[in-house]
């Protein structure tokens, strides 16, 4: 992994907890202010995190893993063009009439749900000036506690009986207090994309965290790298306000996260379960296939589809 230089004042012993970190995690931070310039046109207008993957939208799966993870308010990141999550986790009252009328039961539920499974608050992000800026947004929500965030483009999906990972994030502050991350291995030639760590292994997955880097230039070894789940202290507040902008031009939140080392236990997580990266176009069809897979339904469409090569003008069967 390329060279770091400690973070000041670091050391190895656990630093001393505040009196906050007993709180149990119930808010999650969803930043959305993004442009999505990596599907336009489809995003001129409409949120990335509005396309589907299969059966729902990109971001209501990080919501329902906010929600089983015992975030039940979520606080939105939003910027000018992203009415339409505003819309979809709002109540529809005509539609949801018209089911109940038409004896649609099971759809009426599904839709019901959306806008009853949890308590969605909204604040704007005026200008896309980075995560770190992003997050800074949600300190009225979440000033003198704990709290989780998600981004929405990464898809974790999890087994059956074992926790989301946002959950996973949780339980490791409730055992040792302190900012969490998840993590994964990463071959060099990804590790740019990502903030990179340095740690100590304490066991079971778990990482002290030494020293962190935001998309480091020269790595020749695979890295532990930040994927987009975190529960941090509201001592990031502050640090972020006095962030200033550095990789890409923006406000990065690893910054303000390695300024917390030394006063603040930080910890990372290699997390259980299988990440989806739907930031991409490549990225979201690829789970969408490997998602449609996974369905009984969907399973023979996508295969027949392939094997015929269906809509190509000289079809190619595999």
């Amino acid at each position: 992994m390329t060279s770091m230089s400690p973070a000041p004042g670091f050391s190895s012993a656990s630093a001393p907890v505040p009196d906050y970190a007993c709180a149990r995690v119930t808010k999650c931070l969803f930043p959305v202010a993004g442009l999505g310039t990596r599907f336009l046109p489809v995003t001129k207008e409409i949120a990335k995190e509005m396309l589907p993957l299969v059966n729902r939208p990109v971001i209501s799966y990080g919501v329902e893993e906010a929600i089983e993870s015992g975030c039940p308010d979520i606080i939105m990141i939003t910027g000018r063009t992203k009415r339409s999550i505003e819309d979809y986790f709002d109540s529809s009252f005509e539609l949801e009439t018209l089911l109940k009328t038409r004896q649609k039961i099971d759809l009426y539920e599904k839709i019901h749900k959306i806008s009853s499974m949890a308590n969605v608050l909204y604040v704007r992000q005026s200008e896309p000036l980075g995560l770190g800026h992003a997050i800074a947004k949600g300190e009225p929500f979440c000033r003198g506690e704990y709290f989780g965030v998600i981004l929405p483009d990464d898809v974790f999906i999890t087994e059956d009986g074992v926790q989301p990972v946002l959950a996973q994030l949780i339980d490791t502050h409730d055992k040792l207090g302190g900012t969490v991350v998840a993590l994964e291995r990463v071959p060099p030639s990804e590790a740019s994309r990502y903030g990179v760590i340095q740690s100590e292994a304490v066991g079971d997955g778990v990482h002290r965290i030494i020293d962190m880097v935001e998309k480091p230039s020269a790595v020749t070894e695979d890295a532990l790298a930040i994927m987009g789940r975190y529960v941090l202290s509201p001592s990031i507040f502050p640090l972020l306000a006095r962030e200033r902008p550095s990789v890409g031009g923006e406000i990065q939140l690893t910054d303000s996260i390695r300024r917390l080392i030394g006063s603040e236990p930080v910890w990372g997580v290699e997390y259980k379960g299988r990440r989806f990266d739907c930031g991409t176009q490549k990225g979201w069809l690829a789970a969408n296939v490997a998602l449609a897979l996974e369905d009984a339904d969907l399973l023979p469409v996508v295969v027949d589809t392939v094997k015929k090569g269906v809509g190509s003008k000289d079809p190619k069967p595999l």
